[in-house]
């Protein structure tokens, strides 16, 4: 007796739906400034596109680097545009209403 085998076709998996996944970037650590900028909350917030509560919700969590000067926060620059980066929803507020809006102007 000879059982007849079926030939089997190849098991694919269906097409994922949803987002597609964000290319890794390479993380560059940024460059030592000699004289780094600081700034205060609001400076940060106008600069950066984000609200101020955003901002102490940053300083609270020490995801940037600052300093208390007297009363107030100093939230450093370059800590600030890492912080920024590192969420897609903080890069396409920092992207459309900070800063980030006029660099493909100053490139030209």
């Amino acid at each position: 007796m000879e059982i007849e085998q079926k030939e089997q076709s190849p098991i694919t998996t269906p097409k994922k739906r949803g987002r597609k996944p964000m290319p890794k970037e390479i993380n560059i650590p940024p460059a030592e400034v000699k004289e780094p900028l600081w700034l205060s909350v609001s400076e940060t917030a106008k600069i950066s596109g984000i609200g101020s509560k955003t901002v102490r919700r940053a300083i609270e969590a020490h995801s940037v680097k600052f300093k208390v000067l007297g009363n107030r926060y100093l939230v450093n620059l370059t800590s600030l545009i890492t912080y920024l980066f590192k969420t897609t929803k903080l890069r396409n507020k920092f992207l459309s209403h900070g800063i980030g809006q006029y660099v493909d102007k100053w490139k030209q």
